[in-house]
């Protein structure tokens, strides 16, 4: 008995094209990830020079740290060949480090402990499909649309203008 050999062709599913992804980790940072998590929480999923607004008008030394890492992350990506204007803020992670651990002496030779928390900052930037514009950006096409509204309003109106004249009554 012979066996034919038939290899029945299979096709794998291609993985769907992943989006390109630049990435920065800032790790030991001398802040406590609590502290760094409601600054990092206002700018997850934005666009990259929105996030880097927020994170300048913050007051906290968490926005500070947190600006830095972003903006190595956008370096990166530049790097790689990606759009600055087409990034987005997929993963912004602030998780914890190892804590100091100092004592402080008190009276009657006790001593209190002082917990010193650190913190590793990472972030994931992602090129979207569109292109963001920065405030600037977006009056400079906005007075662009103005002036070509007035100037279409003023060469397409033939209509007469209505007279507004006050009746006197007496």
């Amino acid at each position: 008995m012979a066996k034919s050999a038939e290899k029945k062709e299979v096709k794998k599913a291609e993985p769907a094209a992943e989006p390109r992804q630049s990435k920065a980790i800032a790790r030991y940072m001398r802040i406590a990830p609590r502290k760094l998590r409601r600054v990092i929480q206002s700018v997850r999923r934005k666009p990259v020079y929105k996030a880097m607004e927020i994170l300048g008008t913050l007051p906290q030394k968490g926005a500070r740290l947190a600006g830095k890492v972003l903006k190595s992350a956008i370096a990166n990506a530049k790097v790689q060949g990606l759009d600055a204007n087409c990034l987005i803020v997929k993963e912004f992670r602030a998780d914890c480090a190892p804590t100091f651990k100092r004592f402080l002496p008190r009276s009657m030779g006790r001593a209190d402990r002082i917990i010193k928390r650190t913190s590793h900052i990472s972030v994931v930037l992602v090129e979207s499909a569109g292109r963001y514009t920065s405030k600037q950006e977006e009056k400079a096409l906005a007075a662009a649309e103005s002036t070509e509204k007035k100037t279409a309003v003023a060469a397409g109106s033939e209509r007469p203008a209505k007279s507004k004249t006050k009746s006197s009554k007496k």
